[in-house]
């Protein structure tokens, strides 16, 4: 359960700041969503969306992750093997799809997510729900919060570091979080998009699979 108590910004402005601000910037990128929306469908067919099953922020009652569908706009194609296997990422995913995530474009169907309350403008990445039984419990503490569109993972290192800088980072936002952190973590996020840095992790086109942590998960 939590380590550390919510303070005020968390209780009482955090949620409605993430709903007004994901309401506005749904309606002002409408256009930009729509044409996005069109491109996907005309090079990539349908469904325009990807939908998947992610786990949210843990529920204090039940002490269990809150799933939820994240939807994005597909990048890959789903060109499958002689066995009707999905081929790897890296064969999928096709040039207009890194334009889409190289300029994050992908993820702004889930300011959706944001105004339903599955996610916050700012906080952990959210990961597939077959990580977590992958995490230690210190790992596990970045499922504290909800997860954010953008973090402090996203906006220091994006998908060019390893697992375990990335969970150091989501749980140093669950421990320190606040509204000023918060601004700085978009603003940062706003630059390292812009220049398409730390698009995909080292030798993979877009992350590894997160295979656990060699350490005492208890």
């Amino acid at each position: 359960m939590r380590h550390k108590p919510y303070g005020p910004y968390e209780r009482f402005i955090k949620r409605p700041l993430d709903c007004l601000l994901a309401a506005a910037a749904f309606i002002v990128l409408s256009p930009i969503m729509l044409i996005t929306a069109m491109l996907v469908r005309v090079k990539l067919g349908s469904p325009v969306l990807f939908s998947q099953e992610r786990p949210g922020m843990i529920d204090p009652k039940t002490g269990k992750e809150r799933i939820f569908k994240l939807h994005k706009f597909r990048t890959m194609t789903d060109a499958r093997d002689e066995n009707g296997e999905l081929l790897p990422d890296g064969l999928r995913l096709t040039s207009f799809g890194k334009i889409l995530r190289s300029t994050s474009l992908d993820e702004l169907p889930e300011l959706l997510n944001i105004i339903k309350g599955d996610m916050a403008v700012v906080g952990p990445r959210p990961l597939l729900v077959k990580y977590l039984e992958r995490y230690t419990a210190m790992q596990r503490r970045r499922q504290e919060v909800r997860p954010g569109l953008t973090g402090l993972a996203m906006s220091t290192v994006r998908n060019s570091a390893g697992w375990d800088k990335k969970f150091e980072l989501d749980v140093e936002y669950v421990d320190k979080v606040s509204f000023l952190m918060d601004v700085k973590i978009i603003l940062r996020t706003i630059r390292i998009v812009l220049r398409r840095e730390g698009i995909n992790e080292a030798g993979e086109a877009t992350n590894s699979e997160f295979m656990g942590t060699l350490e005492d998960k208890k």
